[in-house]
């Protein structure tokens, strides 16, 4: 039997929604959706290109934290509550997955968990 193990960052949402910031099972290395939030509001304030540099450090990580690197991502998912935010949040991704280039969709979507949050992001990984 493939061992699970279960990724935290210690937020008692956590427990409380009943979810894992990331989960590794055998290879693969799934990352639910990560913001920029904090207890202060969204680190970034309201730019889009800084909240996605912290989500993607914050996904680091968690990858880290699994035995992972940011190399072994093949996909991520974008989501934005204004596409026109994509044309800041892009350049970040790529900064990042330039050379990695993993499978990516970007979707906009009405309002993610808190208001100042502009910017969401999973990503899967697979050990090599």
């Amino acid at each position: 039997m493939t061992e699970r193990k279960n990724i935290s960052f210690g937020s008692s949402s956590e427990s409380v929604i009943g979810f894992s910031r990331a989960v590794r099972v055998g290879n693969q290395i799934i990352i639910g959706g990560t913001t920029a939030s904090s207890s202060e509001g969204a680190v970034g304030g309201k730019d889009a290109a800084e909240q996605a540099r912290e989500i993607l450090k914050r996904i680091e990580s968690l990858l880290t934290k699994a035995g992972g690197s940011l190399a072994d991502v093949v996909r991520t998912r974008i989501y934005l509550t204004d596409m026109a935010d994509f044309k800041a949040v892009g350049p970040v991704h790529g900064e990042i997955f330039g050379d990695i280039r993993p499978a990516t969709a970007v979707v906009e979507v009405k309002a993610l968990a808190a208001a100042d949050l502009l910017v969401e992001i999973e990503a899967d990984a697979i050990l090599h």
